[in-house]
């Protein structure tokens, strides 16, 4: 038996059971991809199930307020998906007349929307064979053909993109590509993989050499900027807080968040956090106390950055005029650091 056919009986006995693999409705397939780029399928279950429940079909989502969106992708982090997952389902409704774009160019054209992507709806949904490539493929072909092209590297997509496309069974392109994905998710993983019962291990090149912990190969580690935010909960005797919307390019855009300062080295002081540049003067002579919440800093860590957050409380003498109730805070869609926060705090 050939690996292809291999793959796919390995995964019609072991696939687990999901709600997006009950259905080739591509806006589920499309929903959950997006969702599951970047998260754990454990994580990204109970979100796809809440999008599927708040917005059925695509027209619901298209016509849908962002803000909704948004609160609904909390906790996901890299909100430039949800974004896009807006944008691509107003784009759908409104240009296409809410019907799905069923070949793999056209897919490609869609914001959020890459190769991967495009391949898993096409194949899945469509029954076109154009073969997946993600983190587990890279896994799974580097070890199992002895592949040391550095995944991250420009020539891994083609390469690695090629060898898939070699293998892709075209009378079952979705069972495949499920398949190549799942493999890689649940049996040929990052670390310590059960290569004892690898039903690929005879042939397996990475586990013949002793190569298992050396493949697949990466470079260039990314260098990880250090950030120092100083987020203002700025409170009057009516229990209202200020809340801001981060509208400039970056992270978090669109999500709101308390005024912020953003230092090149930690505050410790009230006094340094007043006379900083980037403190609001309308803010300098309205407020009796200012207290720092945590001494010790909150390391956020994101793919690129880290960082460093203290929250400072600050009382406001007079009524915020543009306050909003702290019963009314939750309606806000925030960063996972900020809802952490204000679950302790109010």
């Amino acid at each position: 038996m050939n690996l292809t056919k291999k793959l796919i009986s390995w995964y019609l006995e072991n696939q687990r059971s999901f709600a997006w693999r009950k259905t080739k409705d591509p806006y589920h397939i499309w929903l959950s991809e997006i969702i599951l780029q970047q998260t754990r399928t454990a994580q990204g279950l109970p979100y796809y199930e809440k999008f599927i429940s708040a917005f059925p079909t695509i027209k619901d989502l298209a016509l849908a307020k962002e803000d909704d969106v948004l609160k609904l992708w909390q906790g996901l982090g890299y909100y430039s998906r949800a974004r896009n997952l807006y944008a691509t389902a107003q784009f759908i409704h409104f240009e296409y007349n809410g019907i799905f774009p069923s070949t793999f160019n056209e897919l490609l054209k869609l914001k959020g929307v890459g190769d991967y992507t495009a391949s898993a709806i096409a194949s899945i949904s469509f029954n076109i064979p154009e073969a997946v490539v993600d983190g587990n493929v890279y896994r799974f072909l580097s070890r199992y053909f002895g592949i040391e092209t550095p995944i991250n590297s420009s020539a891994a997509q083609k390469e690695f993109k090629a060898k898939a496309m070699e293998l892709i069974d075209v009378s079952q392109p979705g069972d495949f590509n499920q398949a190549l994905m799942e493999f890689g998710s649940t049996q040929c993983i990052p670390r310590s993989p059960n290569c004892v019962v690898c039903p690929f291990a005879a042939e397996c090149v990475a586990y013949n050499q002793n190569k298992i912990h050396l493949l697949p190969v990466k470079t260039n580690k990314i260098k990880i900027r250090k950030r120092y935010f100083n987020y203002l909960v700025v409170l009057d005797s009516q229990g209202k807080c200020l809340m801001e919307q981060r509208t400039e390019k970056g992270i978090w855009q669109q999500l709101y968040q308390f005024p912020l300062v953003e230092s090149k080295t930690r505050i410790m002081t009230s006094s340094k956090l007043i006379h900083h540049e980037a403190f609001p003067s309308k803010l300098k002579s309205e407020v009796n106390q200012v207290t720092l919440w945590n001494t010790e800093p909150i390391v956020h860590k994101l793919s690129h950055q880290a960082l460093w957050v203290h929250f400072w409380v600050l009382d406001y003498k007079e009524t915020l005029p543009e306050g909003y109730a702290i019963d009314s805070l939750q309606k806000f869609a925030v960063p996972v650091v900020i809802q952490k926060f204000m679950a302790n705090f109010f």
